[in-house]
């Protein structure tokens, strides 16, 4: 049976044509940002999607990726995310101004 129509098939489409962010074996320190429909967590790598299984919605965690498909990636959660702490800042006490350096608004001062 002969083809009538020439339009190209699925695995046409370009879904291989990009390279894909994650490699199997890295690991990753993500946030689950959602679940999915058998429960697992949903993290984005580069706007790829990652399924980790055991995670929740909220989890900061790092995974490593177990498998790499066409268009997502399965990670296994391996332990907690390396939280980098920011600088705190010392906040000025009420009633009391910060200290800033004096301003010169360009005024002449006069010596009397």
């Amino acid at each position: 049976m002969e083809r009538r129509f020439s339009r190209p098939r699925f695995r046409d489409r370009g879904f291989e044509r990009f390279e894909k962010p994650v490699k199997v074996g890295e690991t990753y320190d993500v946030e689950i940002n959602e679940t999915g429909s058998k429960g697992d967590g949903i993290a984005r790598v580069k706007n790829f999607v990652v399924f980790v299984a055991n995670a929740k919605k909220g989890d900061k965690c790092k995974i490593k990726i177990t498998e790499v498909a066409r268009r997502f990636a399965i990670g296994e959660k391996v332990g907690e995310a390396e939280v980098a702490e920011a600088p705190k800042e010392e906040k000025p006490k009420k009633g009391k101004k910060p200290e800033e350096p004096e301003k010169l608004e360009g005024k002449k001062v006069e010596d009397k």
